[in-house]
């Protein structure tokens, strides 16, 4: 099983529409969102993926009646972090803040806020931040791929 990881789209929408393609050619068999969509509207291009997406609301989710009436629209499973998903073998964690990162018992924690691409392993667990895909930063757009069966990740710029 490959999970597509996504952060910070802060409503950038043509790089949410880049993203959708990407993971949709990829095939991945779900999309994980660190937080930080903005607004309803980047929901509704995301409502173009292929496979199912849930994850976390961030701090500048201020709009939550509009993005939970997405997310219902969508079939979409946004949560306040920690979000805690069992796929295939693996239990992950999904918070917004790597700050609010639970210690715990899970393979795979997932974050984003920072904008900066973390990759960190110890002895069992792969922390994971796919880094900017808000456009702030020109050139450094970044989604990620993770599999679940070896915690290998693929980095893809944009």
């Amino acid at each position: 099983m490959r999970i597509g990881v996504v952060s910070d789209t802060h409503n950038n929408l043509g790089n949410v529409a880049t993203i959708v393609d990407v993971f949709n050619r990829a095939a991945v068999d779900r999309v994980v969102h660190t937080g930080d969509i903005t607004q309803a509207k980047t929901l509704d291009v995301f409502a173009g993926l292929h496979m199912p997406m849930s994850g976390v609301f961030g701090n500048n989710d201020l709009e939550r009646e509009a993005l939970d009436a997405a997310c219902q629209r969508h079939a979409f499973q946004f949560l306040d972090p920690p979000l805690h998903l069992r796929l295939g073998e693996r239990e992950v964690v999904v918070v917004h803040d790597p700050l609010d990162l639970p210690r715990g018992d899970h393979d795979l924690a997932l974050h984003g806020h920072n904008h900066r691409t973390v990759v960190e392993r110890d002895a069992r667990q792969l922390t994971f931040n796919p880094g900017e895909c808000a456009g702030h930063m020109t050139g450094h757009n970044c989604i990620g791929i993770v599999d679940l069966v070896d915690l290998s990740v693929h980095i893809e710029r944009f």
